[in-house]
């Protein structure tokens, strides 16, 4: 276990990097480096903890991020910042290209700054996959969808940023890892999501909308086993220089039987509605996490039916 170390999270605030500074803040000096256009730590129980500082920074900032990193002098880096979600990319594509390009670049730019580092830890995206992904493995090819779709900025974006990863290890050295989320969900998961949502409607016994016809197939990994991932992949000597799909293939269900699940689980009495569907979407997505798993000892612990009642008992105690 990571202890007595400095670990710089970049968009920290957010949820997956909100909660896996939950896991090291106690043992750890923990630097989160965010814009909080999204803020899973003001839910967290984490604000003016001693062991945690908070810089409000931009990742495109280059002399911003370049000082952020030098002053902190980190043994470990998690560069989750990113604009992420299928409405806001949509809505923005060219500041997804500008944040999750720009921003990686520069956050590798600084890495190289320091004089030593023992691991830096970049995301990149099931989308990377395009719209059919059944048993993908990290050899896989990445498809990217058609050229002037919004969506797929996102999955060139993050391809462009696993690139320049693995670019570091092999030029630099650097010891550099990435990972691939597919579809994670939980406590502290703020703006788009749509199991965060359909819980969220559930509760409440509102209606649940699924865009197109609910056919759509997506593996849910819960937020607790992505964290512990990212632990194995921050510390195993096995991790250098290698990129990991991380995700629970045993909790694969259609949209529609999500929504009806969630429904169930819940003893909701919420009503579902089909609404029409703008924009390109994911028909399968189903990983291959033996990799994971050889190598780091990965596997996903939580099953669906498990992951809601928690991830509704973290709603249910915040204004939702």
């Amino acid at each position: 276990m990571i202890s007595h170390e400095t670990v710089f999270i970049t968009g920290g605030a957010g949820f997956i990097g909100a909660t896996l500074a939950a896991r090291l803040v106690e043992d750890n000096n923990i630097i989160v480096f965010d814009n909080f256009a999204r803020n899973s730590l003001q839910t967290s129980g984490l604000m003016g903890h001693k062991n945690l500082t908070v810089i409000n920074g931009d990742i495109r900032d280059t002399a911003a991020v370049m000082s952020a990193v030098l002053d902190a002098k980190p043994d470990r880096i998690v560069h989750c910042a990113a604009i992420a979600g299928i409405d806001t990319v949509v809505r923005s594509p060219t500041a997804t290209l500008d944040v999750n390009i720009v921003g990686t670049a520069n956050i590798f730019q600084a890495a190289r700054k320091l004089g030593s580092l023992k691991r830096i830890l970049s995301f990149s995206t099931s989308e990377i996959f395009g719209s059919h992904a059944f048993q993908t493995t990290e050899l896989s090819s990445a498809v990217i969808g058609a050229v002037g779709e919004a969506r797929w900025t996102y999955a060139v974006s993050k391809l462009a940023g696993e690139h320049m990863a693995l670019a570091h290890f092999h030029e630099f050295k650097m010891p550099a890892v990435v990972v691939r989320p597919f579809n994670v969900y939980g406590p502290g998961q703020v703006g788009e999501g749509a199991l965060s949502t359909f819980i969220k409607r559930a509760i409440r016994n509102d209606e649940i909308q699924i865009h197109g016809d609910g056919s759509q197939i997506r593996a849910w990994c819960y937020v607790d086993d992505m964290a512990r991932a990212l632990l194995l992949a921050l510390e195993h000597p096995a991790a250098i220089g290698q990129t990991f799909n991380i995700g629970n293939a045993r909790a694969v269900i259609t949209i529609y039987g999500l929504a009806n699940t969630v429904i169930r689980v819940l003893g909701s009495t919420s009503k579902i509605r089909f609404v029409r569907k703008d924009y390109a979407d994911i028909e399968l997505r189903v990983p291959n996490i033996n990799k994971a798993r050889d190598l780091l000892d990965f596997e996903a612990r939580i099953d669906l039916d498990e992951g809601i009642l928690r991830t509704a008992e973290y709603y249910r105690g915040v204004a939702i």
